[in-house]
């Protein structure tokens, strides 16, 4: 099976989504499979040369998608975008805070610039995002807000004191704006990936990842396209009752 085909039969005609951190990795599968299964996607990021790539993915895979270069950590940007996404396409319907950064170091050697770069990317942009998307879905009566935290949020890792602290903060965050929404028919839910196959994850280098793999009953990472799929399944009308969540998929490394 190709990376732009789907077991999944979903529907999502008609509908708006935007995913940050599109350009790369799991927010380019993810805007594919949403792309894919009908809906207009709008792929954010900052590096606009990725984005068009994306673009061309989603294109590739039978979708439509527009790339907008964003600052997920300026409010400023955030406002003005999902006001012109919502405006465009006359509606939103799907966010997926996906966008995050690694500044890993112990505490000890950690900066102020390591630790709020981190939180602002991984905490703040996703409280922008949700805040803005907020207003068309309450509006529309209907909204998906699907957050990306890690299973560093869950169990910690050491080095990334601050990556661990913002997606555990996106955990909690999730739990609430959930019981906020709830009668309003929006979803909110968490998704902490393990080991996926990814440029952040090649990075940590082939020892280390030698190593994970042991940690991990599955013996293997996960692919971007298995995260993608979840976001689907969550973006989906199948989804319509899960809301406040937290879906772990690491092939078993937390059980």
């Amino acid at each position: 099976m190709s990376e732009h085909e789907c077991n999944m039969k979903v529907d999502l005609g008609g509908q708006v989504a935007l995913v940050t951190g599109a350009s790369q990795g799991l927010g380019r599968a993810m805007a594919v499979r949403l792309g894919a299964a009908g809906a207009k996607v709008a792929c954010l990021a900052r590096n606009a040369e990725k984005l068009a790539e994306t673009v061309a993915a989603v294109a590739a895979a039978g979708g439509e998608a527009e790339a907008l270069p964003c600052d997920v950590k300026s409010g400023e940007d955030v406002e003005k975008i999902v006001e012109q996404v919502a405006e465009n396409w006359g509606r939103l319907d799907i966010v997926v805070n996906n966008a995050g950064i690694t500044r890993d170091t112990l505490v000890p050697r950690m900066s102020d610039d390591d630790w709020d770069d981190v939180i602002s990317t991984n905490l703040r942009g996703p409280f922008l995002f949700t805040r803005a998307a907020t207003r068309p879905m309450m509006s529309q009566r209907y909204g998906r807000i699907i957050n990306i935290s890690s299973v560093s949020g869950l169990m910690g890792n050491p080095g990334q004191a601050n990556y661990s602290a913002s997606k555990a903060g996106l955990i909690g965050f999730t739990r609430t704006v959930a019981r906020e929404l709830a009668k309003r028919k929006i979803t909110v839910n968490a998704i902490c990936p393990g080991f996926i196959e990814s440029e952040m994850s090649a990075a940590l280098g082939d020892k280390i990842l030698d190593e994970a793999k042991k940690r991990i009953p599955a013996n293997r990472l996960g692919t971007p396209e298995e995260v993608a799929d979840v976001v689907l399944f969550l973006a989906s009308d199948a989804g319509s009752y899960i809301t406040g969540q937290v879906i772990t998929i690491d092939g078993g490394m937390t059980c």
